[in-house]
């Protein structure tokens, strides 16, 4: 498995531990993680803190993030695709898109490479979350 998602998945799992919805990502430049961060709408009673967002947030100012990968355990919805499209992110990773089909075309459409892994263990994860806390997931998704 991809270190680098086995990164993001210790991020969901800490988030999911926490209360919070299990979605996790790292921020990649250089072949080293310069952010990581999970879902925390939960924890914080924030509807912004996305796992993306928090990873962008806590990798601080970096100038260009065009040479950067972002790595998600689900693909990015319209917020967070519209963070990688606004900073020139090229390219992003994501564990899975059977649970949640994300933004993908729109992320494509702006010259992003996505890259969606099919891990078992990610879906394994969402589908268990979903099945578990059904008004929690429609209420992240926007479907309440």
């Amino acid at each position: 498995m991809d270190e680098f998602l086995v990164e993001a998945i210790n991020e969901a799992k800490k988030g999911l531990s926490e209360g919070g919805i299990p979605i996790g990502s790292v921020l990649i430049k250089d072949n080293t993680i310069i952010g990581r961060g999970h879902n925390k709408r939960v924890q914080e009673a924030n509807p912004m803190i996305h796992a993306e967002i928090d990873c962008l947030m806590n990798a601080g100012r970096i100038g260009s993030y065009k040479d950067t990968i972002l790595y998600s355990t689900l693909m990015p919805c319209y917020l967070c695709a519209g963070a990688a499209v606004q900073f020139g992110i090229k390219k992003v990773i994501v564990g899975e898109s059977v649970t949640f089909p994300g933004a993908k075309e729109f992320m494509e459409s702006h010259g992003i490479e996505v890259v969606d892994l099919s891990d078992e263990v990610c879906i394994k994860m969402m589908t268990d979350f979903i099945e578990a806390n059904p008004t929690l997931w429609n209420e992240d998704i926007g479907e309440l």
